[in-house]
């Protein structure tokens, strides 16, 4: 698998204008996919969240906007900007947004 095009290469686009929240719902745009995994932004409005599911896959949540709680193994974790939460592949894990958030999420294969 070859890595998507979406993106045009050598340019600075901002995060938060390339998904566009959706009231009551959540958005998602893959920006790279290849072989090795994928990195894709998530735009949750308050009270959005993922329901409780596993991959066989190693993944990071990194969050760039709102508060996030990343539960992983049954211990929720509340993650803001800047911060990466670790999502171990087999290990069920849920985001819950209380307020509007934005987070990447990398899967790593």
């Amino acid at each position: 698998m070859s890595a998507t095009p979406s993106l045009p290469q050598g340019e600075a686009l901002p995060l938060d204008s390339l998904v566009s929240p959706i009231p009551q719902g959540i958005a998602s745009r893959v920006l790279a996919k290849a072989a090795g995994g994928s990195v894709t932004l998530f735009s949750f409005d308050a009270g959005q969240g993922l329901s409780e599911h596993s991959s066989p896959f190693e993944a990071l949540v990194l969050v760039q906007s709102g508060t996030l709680t990343v539960t992983v193994g049954g211990t929720p974790v509340e993650a803001t900007p800047g911060t990466v939460v670790r999502l171990p592949g087999g290990v069920p894990h849920a985001v819950d947004a209380s307020v509007a958030a934005q987070m990447l999420l990398v899967m790593l294969r």
